[in-house]
């Protein structure tokens, strides 16, 4: 049996229809920071979790595009290492 957690951080990753990403960039963009070209992440609240979770499963075609949701329960419970320079710093080149 499975426990249900509230999780309040999530990374994005997605590689989607060319016709697509704008849509997706912009679902994520609502919810999350833009990382780097098709990652997010940040925190959220469950609720929007589940609502960004539904608007991405309403625009993708799910035999063409791929999204995966990495869900954490707080930002203190992974680790993260960076290798390079990040030169966007978190920010998006898009609007």
């Amino acid at each position: 049996m499975s426990k249900n957690y509230n999780y309040n951080y999530a990374f994005v990753f997605y590689d989607v229809g060319e016709k697509r990403v704008n849509k997706v960039f912009k679902i994520c963009k609502k919810y999350l920071i833009h990382h780097q070209l098709s990652v997010f992440r940040g925190n959220i609240t469950p609720s929007n979790l589940l609502k960004m979770k539904s608007e991405i499963q309403n625009t993708i075609v799910p035999n063409e595009d791929f999204v995966t949701i990495i869900k954490l329960i707080s930002k203190s419970y992974f680790d993260e290492e960076t290798l390079g320079t990040n030169k966007k710093d978190g920010t998006s080149l898009f609007i």
